[in-house]
């Protein structure tokens, strides 16, 4: 028998936002797997998001779902764009929930850093005859100099990349998802349109704060009205990009404080990406002061994310307040089963699925 909740660590108490109720505070942060096939989930993704369900985290989410084909970092991405993408996600999400975790997708659209080629392939930017196409930004500067100049979003462009993110919020519902999360970060397209460093429109969209955030907020309007009342919406925000002159925490705070209002549930605190060289302090628990500032100063709940290894750790984050939800990504691609580990650590039962009682402790 589990010990009762007000007994538990805070990691490994319930969360509940709108209708869903976390198992615990542990979710599996997206991570891109570079495995798809004209953005179809296989058996990878099954088994991948599979057994970190398995292994008892509270939520768990998948990698960046681009909401069109030029959507995708690479060739190899997942997608979300048409509806032939739903039914194996579906199969995905049946077997995660079937062992206790809620089901999360990423929507994303890379932007500039877009059509590049797989991380151990090298990461370049790669060409039509790799597979690749000319990358959108909200203007035509390149992420690296070396990279092609992307194409600048007008108007009628902007329109289509709000439409196609309340499209695969639908066809996020069909598949059995509980839980979306937009991507505005790393600069990707929806944090280069925040950010001053890559966004030098002189239109509704570019200039002022409330410019700049447009495109966010517009997308976060058209997913929530896709989107089931009853199911939660997160944001992922670079908090940062760690250069004097770019985006920045105060600016993070005053954009969650409007996220709040369009419906969004839990603000996401990642922080970087918008331009190469930043220098980031990075250390254990580097970006959980982002999480503490907007969740202190907006009231929203936050994530935090980056860095975060050890049990103890984790949990003095959700019982110190400085975050409601704990986002892990590398330390569960070493260990599907950190949850089961660190509820032993804490000194707790841990969500062990029954074919695997008889080795829990």
């Amino acid at each position: 028998m589990s010990a009762p909740a007000e007994a538990r660590p805070a990691l490994f108490t319930p969360l509940t936002l709108r209708g869903v109720t976390l198992r615990n505070r542990i979710a599996v942060s997206p991570m891109c797997e570079y495995s798809s096939v004209d953005g179809f989930a296989d058996d990878w993704h099954l088994v991948h998001l599979g057994s970190r369900a398995v292994g008892g985290a509270g939520l768990v989410i998948t990698e960046a779902a681009a909401v069109t084909p030029e959507g995708r970092i690479s060739p190899s991405d997942l997608g979300i764009w048409k509806d032939e993408h739903v039914a194996f996600l579906a199969r995905c999400t049946a077997f995660i929930r079937a062992h206790g975790a809620a089901a999360g997708i990423q929507l994303a659209h890379a932007g500039r850093k877009a059509s590049t080629a797989r991380p151990w392939e090298g990461g370049q930017q790669v060409g039509a005859e790799a597979g690749g196409w000319t990358p959108v930004a909200p203007s035509a500067i390149p992420f690296r100099p070396e990279d092609v100049t992307p194409t600048a979003l007008d108007r009628a462009g902007i329109r289509a990349v709000v439409e196609a993110f309340g499209a695969a919020a639908r066809r996020s519902l069909a598949a059995g998802f509980d839980v979306i999360e937009l991507h505005a970060a790393h600069g990707y397209l929806l944090h280069s349109f925040l950010s001053p460093l890559c966004n030098q429109r002189n239109d509704e969209y570019g200039g002022s704060f409330d410019n700049r955030i447009r495109l966010l907020l517009e997308v976060t309007a058209a997913v929530r009205a896709a989107w089931p009342e009853h199911l939660p919406l997160f944001v992922r925000v670079s908090a940062t990009d760690w250069v004097e002159g770019g985006w920045d925490l105060p600016q993070s705070v005053e954009l969650a404080r409007r996220l709040g209002p369009l419906g969004v549930d839990l603000v996401d605190c990642s922080s970087g990406g918008t331009v190469p060289g930043a220098k980031i302090p990075a250390a254990p628990g580097y970006q959980v002061p982002f999480a503490e500032a907007i969740r202190r100063e907006t009231g929203l709940p936050t994530g935090a994310v980056g860095l975060i290894t050890e049990p103890t750790q984790a949990d003095a984050i959700v019982a110190g307040g400085q975050a409601d939800l704990v986002l892990l990504a590398r330390e569960l691609l070493r260990d599907p089963y950190w949850p089961l580990h660190a509820a032993r650590a804490l000194g707790t039962k841990g969500p062990w699925p029954a074919q695997y009682l008889r080795a829990a402790p």
